[in-house]
């Protein structure tokens, strides 16, 4: 049985009272609570998917173990496969590392190395007039292959008023496609179309919110997950924005929990604009590049930093902006689930809180192209 648990955007302590205007616009904005709460929701009827509660994941112990799951491609992007241990280099901050654990993933889930595919259909950052094309894609994705999905896959459903989260993956695509099919989106309000700063601020927070939701959410199913999240991205400032010392250690704070959260979950961000082709050749496709250098103290942080497209590619993810073939670009997305290799090694003890540790993985096998999280803050 399919179901899913709802994490409401509903406001507790305060984060800060300007820290996602400062993220979008020079905006007030009024409290935000990074953990959202869980609530039910109404059950379905018959067999069809219901929707339940489910407590948050219990926090991760204080184990300094990193596990990192790695791409290596050759020069047509094709997966290299039979690497050993030996053929692996892993650096912690340009120091080299004991792998204390290997394992070669090759053509399928294995039971102690799951994988699962989070397909996150975005109708925050979405506009209107472009959900139905963004559905459309979704379920193409979802029917192929007579509804026989090649690995277990749920669905997050976010929008203004919610965000449904499945609570359990399945690989029969044409359940999944009737359990979406039952999803509206529904209007936005004012505060997001209004298309000014307010409406700005509010898609950060909600966007932000969710993701670390999601990636708490995550924590309790074993293995990796490919999370694609379909959207443009939040309307995150470059530079700038942030007026005190105090909102870029909020802004910093951001950074941290949104990292170790994905790491935690071994989560692999994927973002994929539904609008790519309106926008392909222009500025806005490649400007989240400025900030892939991630940030090493509140000093060094700015909005730029949390953009969906820097965060997935910080995770070892890929961004895909330059199609408007969706479909296509979640089944190349889906195609790392293939063939993978997971390391592990003892993270060096950290002298501060957050402090970050660059990572490099490099594979000893020619000219092959080495993908996994860039790297990890830890705590003393």
């Amino acid at each position: 049985m399919r179901r899913f648990f709802l994490l409401t955007a509903s406001a507790g302590r305060i984060v800060s009272a300007r820290i996602f205007s400062a993220l979008a616009v020079p905006v007030l904005i009024i409290g935000a609570n990074i953990f959202p709460r869980c609530l039910p929701a109404a059950a379905g009827q018959g067999t069809a998917p219901q929707l339940q509660s489910r407590p948050s994941a219990p926090a991760p112990g204080g184990d300094r173990q990193i596990i990192l799951d790695v791409q290596v491609t050759d020069k047509s992007g094709a997966p290299v496969r039979g690497l050993e241990n030996r053929d692996f280099t892993l650096l912690d901050g340009k120091q080299p590392q004991n792998i204390l654990s290997f394992q070669a993933v090759d053509g399928g889930s294995t039971s102690d190395q799951p994988v699962e595919v989070v397909l996150v259909v975005d109708s925050v950052n979405t506009p209107f007039r472009a959900l139905s094309f963004e559905r459309e894609q979704v379920r193409t994705f979802l029917l192929q292959n007579g509804g026989r999905l090649a690995w277990p896959t749920s669905l997050v459903l976010f929008s203004e008023a919610e965000t449904k989260i499945q609570n359990t993956a399945t690989r029969d695509g044409n359940a999944l496609a009737a359990l979406f099919d039952q999803f509206e989106a529904g209007l936005r309000s004012g505060n997001l179309t209004n298309g000014g700063h307010w409406g700005a601020a509010e898609s950060v927070e909600l966007s932000l919110k969710a993701l670390v939701g999601i990636a708490k959410h995550e924590k309790e199913p074993p293995g990796r997950k490919l999370m694609i999240w379909l959207s443009r991205g939040w309307p995150v400032a470059g530079q700038g924005g942030l007026r005190t010392s105090r909102d870029a250690q909020q802004l910093f704070d951001w950074i941290t929990t949104v990292s170790t959260e994905l790491r935690e979950a071994r989560i692999t961000l994927y973002s994929i604009d539904v609008l790519a082709l309106r926008n392909a050749g222009g500025i806005r496709n490649s400007y989240y590049e400025t900030f892939l250098k991630p940030a090493t103290s509140a000093s060094q942080a700015v909005p730029g930093d949390m953009g969906l497209q820097v965060v997935a590619v910080q995770s070892g993810g890929r961004v895909f902006n330059s199609s408007s073939d969706v479909t296509t670009a979640i089944e190349s997305c889906v195609a790392d689930a293939g063939s993978f290799y997971v390391l592990s090694f003892e993270a060096p003890r950290a002298t501060q809180v957050d402090e970050y540790h660059p990572i490099e993985v490099r594979a000893d096998k020619g000219r092959v192209t080495v993908r996994t999280r860039y790297g990890y803050y830890s705590r003393p």
